[in-house]
């Protein structure tokens, strides 16, 4: 089946998730946990709160408030957080509409988890979207999930070009602690992400 066509939107607006949430068009959306999410869960030491921002179905904040942990998920997209009700359940609670550049009352966080939300943003919000995660993670907590490195600049998913690129963004503020390859990524980012941990040092 062809992909359904959309109105030109820019990805920075709500109205451009709105659509293909509303058409429940989300190629990006694994429908299940990634194994290393999973795994930073089973090591313990539940970050005492934790933000996962465009937060989409919200598959990964279902699983975090399963485990313990004090999650908010947040999103700009009103379709895409209907989408994530019916995901969450009983957790729906833990999902808020907002802009993650728009204050957050319960920043900052020991923890951020990135899961295709940077890939989102078009590269002119990159960095304020660096400078943005310094502000919602805590000194000594952590900036942790996937990221995607791409030299196709048409998206979304708009990949970073480099490494180098990203530490650029990050350095700064943070310090990499975890750099490893993926084994069960989604088509659309198979052999273009890595899980990385960032810790804010500044």
């Amino acid at each position: 089946m062809a992909n359904p066509t959309f109105p030109r939107r820019d990805p920075a607006d709500p109205d451009f998730w709105d659509l293909r949430y509303a058409a429940r068009f989300a190629p990006w959306d694994a429908g299940r946990v990634p194994a290393k999410l999973r795994a930073l869960a089973a090591a313990g030491d539940a970050p005492r709160n934790v933000l996962v921002p465009g937060c989409g179905s919200a598959r990964d904040v279902a699983y975090l408030a399963e485990q313990g942990w004090n999650v908010l998920g947040l999103d700009f997209s009103a379709a895409a957080l209907e989408a994530a009700r019916a995901v969450v359940g009983a957790h729906a609670a833990r999902l808020r509409e907002g802009d993650v550049f728009a204050p957050i009352a319960e920043a900052p966080f020991a923890l951020v988890y990135e899961r295709a939300f940077l890939c989102a943003l078009p590269r002119r919000l990159w960095g304020a979207w660096a400078a943005r995660m310094a502000e919602l993670v805590e000194p000594g907590g952590r900036l942790a999930g996937f990221f995607h490195f791409d030299t196709n600049d048409r998206g979304p998913p708009f990949g970073l070009a480099s490494q180098a690129e990203l530490d650029a963004l990050l350095a700064p503020s943070f310090e990499r602690i975890e750099d490893e390859a993926v084994h069960d990524s989604i088509p659309v980012f198979a052999g273009k992400e890595r899980w990385q941990v960032w810790r804010r040092t500044v």
